[in-house]
């Protein structure tokens, strides 16, 4: 057919067939210009992939996982610091729980006094000691988990252990003890009671001779006091001796306040605590009683 025959709606129709044929065959559809002539372009936008169809990831991103619901735990803010173990014992703190504390440290060598039962400098000198070994806040105060890292390295202390410097309770004032000035010494709870006319003024820990150098036991009366004494026997230093009976004394011991009971002494009643028995030899006199009992 002619353009003459068809006119010019016949033309129309024929430009837009062909056009709408390119657009299927994938070619470009060019741009109207932008003077007045031609109608807009016709935008013909091929998915590429079927909606609800799997299909490659973009390569651009990585698909993610849908969110979870928040909770009110998993939205709040962590903490940054952990919480503090809780404190169970301090410098200052006195009693049965600080002598087992003692006696646990003393069987892995982190000290070698007492037990005295009382939280002094040397007992937290060695929980800091025994934290830092560790890895653990050298506080010196026994936390909880001091304290459950302690037990898991040593075993239950017996009454010897929790007692082995002496400061153990003393046994009733033997009867002989009840009247006067005396120095009431019980070997069997390894204490001497310092009394006036039955009263309890001080009480300290001491120990006795060995089995071949026993301390004698009876009534006896001090009959010499010597501050800065010296054993003419042993050539040891006897601090604060107050002799009754021969050679044998009341005395500080610097061995026993170093190796406690794992020591003995050759007869002599040792004591400890040098700032107790200096009290105490001050108030002592020649002649006071000294009885010496099991």
């Amino acid at each position: 057919m002619s353009g003459r025959g068809m006119g010019r709606k016949g033309i129309a129709v024929l430009a837009a067939l062909g056009a709408a044929a390119a657009g299927a065959a994938g070619c470009t559809v060019q741009p109207a210009g932008t003077d007045g002539q031609g109608a807009p372009p016709v935008r013909i936008e091929v998915p590429s992939r079927t909606p609800d169809a799997p299909g490659p990831a973009s390569p651009s991103r990585t698909p993610e996982a849908p969110a979870k619901p928040s909770s009110p735990a998993s939205s709040a803010k962590p903490s940054s610091r952990p919480t503090p173990a809780r404190v169970l014992w301090s410098p200052g703190d006195e009693g049965r729980d600080i002598r087992e504390l003692q006696a646990r440290l003393r069987q892995i060598a982190w000290i070698f006094h007492g037990p005295t039962g009382t939280y002094d400098d040397l007992t937290a000198e060695a929980v800091r000691g025994f934290q830092g070994k560790r890895g653990l806040p050298r506080t010196g105060v026994t936390d909880t988990v001091t304290w459950q890292r302690l037990l898991a390295m040593t075993r239950e202390p017996g009454r010897w252990e929790l007692y082995l410097m002496g400061g153990q309770p003393a046994d009733q004032p033997d009867p002989r003890c009840m009247t006067g000035r005396v120095m009431c010494i019980s070997k069997s709870s390894r204490t001497l009671r310092w009394m006036i006319d039955g009263r309890t003024v001080s009480t300290m820990p001491v120990r006795f001779g060995s089995e071949y150098t026993p301390t004698r036991e009876g009534v006896f009366r001090v009959y010499w006091k010597s501050r800065h004494h010296v054993s003419t026997l042993y050539d040891s230093p006897m601090p604060y001796a107050m002799f009754f009976s021969g050679g044998q004394a009341v005395h500080y011991s610097a061995d026993f306040a170093a190796r406690g009971y794992a020591g003995a002494s050759h007869g002599c009643v040792n004591v400890r605590d040098e700032d107790a028995i200096a009290r105490l030899y001050e108030q002592v006199r020649d002649g006071d009683k000294v009885v010496v009992h099991w």
